[in-house]
């Protein structure tokens, strides 16, 4: 059961990680108001990414 609330974790983070690789713009126009967007999408596409890996081995060694 551990191992499988474990897993679900995972893969909800590899979820959010490639939401928000593939909406970075549309999430920055809707919450942020400065004026780089470029910058602010950048950091979410970042943020997204490193979430993916993480969920990616939390899904791997988990088995």
């Amino acid at each position: 059961m551990f191992q499988l609330i474990i897993k679900l974790i995972g893969l909800i983070m590899v979820l959010l990680g490639v939401i928000l690789i593939y909406d970075a713009r549309i999430i920055t126009k809707r919450f942020f108001g400065f004026g780089d967007q470029n910058e602010g999408s950048n950091g979410l596409k970042i943020i997204g990414f490193i979430l993916a890996i993480i969920g990616g081995l939390i899904i791997y060694f988990s088995m």
